[in-house]
Order: C-alpha cells, then sequence, then structure tokens
C-alpha cells in the first residue's frame, strides 16, 4: 500500500505532512458520546462492527492520513488471564495486582491472540474493509513496562513507587515478568499485522517515569525481541512519554518512527536521535493548544512545520491523545492547516 503516512514512516518524502492524533476516536466527538450512552467501553471494544465504524468515522470526519484500531491497550491482559475493568471517573482497575514471583508465574509464558483475542482481529479486518485504499490502518499494544505498571500498581498511578519498589526489591521476578509481557506483546502485535494492519505502534505510555539507567537495565533488552520479531513487515512507531532523555534509548530499542511528546524541541531532538543514522519522528503538538486562543494554535503548529521544513520522515501528531474538552471542528481546521501549511513549505522554492 502507497500512502504518504507510510512513506513518511519509512523516511521518504512526501508531498505535505501527514497527520493523525492519538485519541482521534475519544469523548470530544458528539457521536462517540452518543454511542458511549448506550454500550460500556468494552462493549464497544468487543464488538467488531462497532469498533470499526468508530475508528473509520472519526479517520474520515477528522480527514487524517492514517486509521487506529479502536481498542486499548489494556485487552491483551484478557488473553493472560489477568481481570480488570474499567470504573466510572477512576479509569482502568486491575482486579489482583501482582505483588510477588508466585504471582508472576500465573501468568502464561504463550497466548494465542486469534483466539483469546479475535474480536480485535475482526475489529481490524472490518476496518480494513471499510477503509478499503484510502488510508492506511494503525494497530497497537501497550509496550511491556506500561503493562507491567498497571499490574503492578492495579491501576494508574503518579509515581509509580509499587512498580519501582517491585524491580528494585526483586530483579529476578521482574525479569520474569518482563519476558512474559515481551512475548505476548509480541504474539499479540504479529498477529495484528496477519489480521491486516498497515503500521504498529508501541505505547510505553509511563515509561517516562524511570531514569535512563533504569530503562536501560530494567526495560530496554524487553524491547529488542518485539522489534526484531515485527522487523520491516509494516513500520513501528515507538511512543512514550514524559522524559526526553530516554529518546535516544528508545531509539536504540528500536522502531522505525520515535514518538515526540510536546515536553520536547522535536527538531532539536530530531538532530540528535539522527547522530545514530535516519530515523522518521511523529509529534509533537501540546493537545492543550486546541483548547486555547485559535491564533497561537495554528502560529505553534505553523512554526512547528517551519522548523521540521522540507526533511523527509516527520509525521504530524499531537505530544499526546486529544483532550475530552476539544472541539471537533476545531481539531478538522488543525488537520487542514497542517496539510496547506506543510505543502506550501515543501514546495516552496
Amino acid at each position: 500500500m502507497a500512502h504518504p503516512f507510510l512513506d513518511a514512516c519509512w523516511g521518504k518524502a512526501t508531498p505535505y505532512t501527514p497527520v493523525w492524533f492519538m485519541r482521534q476516536a475519544g469523548r470530544y466527538q458528539p457521536e462517540y458520546r452518543a454511542l458511549r450512552s448506550r454500550f460500556s467501553f468494552m462493549e464497544l471494544c468487543k464488538t467488531p462492527s462497532i469498533a470499526a465504524q468508530i475508528a473509520v468515522s472519526a479517520a474520515e470526519s477528522l480527514g487524517v492520513d492514517a486509521a487506529i484500531l479502536f481498542s486499548d491497550i489494556l485487552v491483551i491482559l484478557e488473553a493472560l488471564g489477568i481481570g480488570f475493568e474499567f470504573t466510572k471517573g477512576e479509569g482502568p482497575c486491575i482486579r489482583t495486582p501482582l505483588r510477588d514471583i508466585r504471582d508472576v508465574e500465573r501468568i502464561p509464558t504463550e497466548i494465542d491472540p486469534n483466539s483469546s483475542l479475535h474480536y480485535v482481529m475482526e475489529a481490524i479486518q472490518l476496518t480494513k474493509e471499510a477503509l478499503g485504499d484510502r488510508i492506511p490502518l494503525i494497530g497497537f499494544s501497550g509496550a511491556p513496562f506500561t503493562l507491567a505498571s498497571y499490574l503492578i500498581e492495579g491501576g494508574s498511578s503518579r509515581d509509580h513507587a509499587r512498580t519501582k519498589a517491585f524491580m528494585y526489591s526483586d530483579r529476578g521476578a521482574w525479569r520474569e515478568l518482563m519476558t512474559r509481557l515481551a512475548e505476548a506483546v509480541k504474539r499479540y502485535l504479529l498477529a495484528q499485522i496477519d489480521a491486516g494492519v498497515d503500521c504498529i505502534q508501541l505505547f510505553d505510555s509511563w515509561v517516562g517515569a524511570l531514569s535512563p539507567e533504569d530503562y536501560t537495565e530494567f526495560v530496554q533488552p524487553y524491547l529488542h525481541p518485539i522489534f526484531e520479531a515485527i522487523g520491516n513487515q509494516v513500520p513501528v512507531i515507538h511512543f512514550a512519554t514524559g522524559n526526553p532523555s530516554l529518546l535516544p534509548l528508545m531509539r536504540r530499542a528500536g522502531g522505525h518512527v520515535i514518538g515526540i511528546d510536546h515536553r520536547a524541541s522535536l527538531p532539536r531532538v530530531w538532530q540528535e536521535l539522527e547522530s545514530e543514522g535516519p530515523i522518521a519522528v511523529q509529534g509533537n503538538l501540546d493537545p492543550a493548544l486546541l483548547l486555547g486562543d485559535e491564533a497561537l494554535l495554528k502560529e505553534r503548529t505553523i512554526s512547528l512545520l517551519e522548523a521540521v521544513g522540507k526533511r523527509p520522515g516527520h509525521i504530524f501528531n499531537l505530544g499526546h491523545g486529544i483532550l475530552p474538552s476539544s472541539d471537533p471542528q476545531r481539531v478538522r481546521m488543525l488537520v487542514d492547516l497542517v496539510h496547506e501549511e506543510s505543502n506550501r513549505i515543501r514546495n516552496s522554492s
């Protein structure tokens, strides 16, 4: 499949900067809120026809250059036999958090995603059928560290103290946990590729809580097998938030595209990352700019595009997901602005 988004992932020149958004299907959309008034979040995820409808509708209404599978990074936990639920106002809740090696040993060493997560694969197939060849489809998974953090904390966390205590106090248990999670993520992503996704994003949403030393010892070794297994079948976007000092280490861990959140200067970081060779980047407008003055939103967007200039391999995105209070019309305006201004910049003399 040839498309500017995929070309940018591979570092090729494109006529304009492709754009998509994390959480481009979500609570900021009236259509999505209407569905959520009738179904729970997991019911949406587990009904392939509705999941496909949500993904396609969001991409088409915004005019973005890629759709993303409608699912959640935690659904893989079902394949691991770990119960969880989404509680109102509290987010995900793990029913029985991990506390020691005995809990880790109950996690299976192998999973069959086509069986335990069949609804994800069906949603991929239906979404691809609906999209045709118009735009690519991105699949995804949570990364091993982020999944481990949820399992140990029991849900979201500000300081990840329990995760770090587990990691520091029993390296053998941590190694076993990360090995099992990495194997599950690898199998899950390979199944998504077989089902038809054109690109993968690996979300390491919580890894920014770690120091570079901890990342190198406790995270990086478990990412290599995932990236090696995927190889060049499809491009992989490696995304994390919160700690720009980890970006060079993430680049060494793997991925064809490095996702950069809004806490870093994308042009400067990109230059640093390319000291080890060409790499594509994704990002990195602050999502809160969509909530403020429209003139400032346009100014910051154009400034970012001009700083990138004509360099190939840039995918425009927010530093994280679209916030629920965002105006859908303003989000669509941002897509059009990126397309128009990047085309102007790339075709200027």
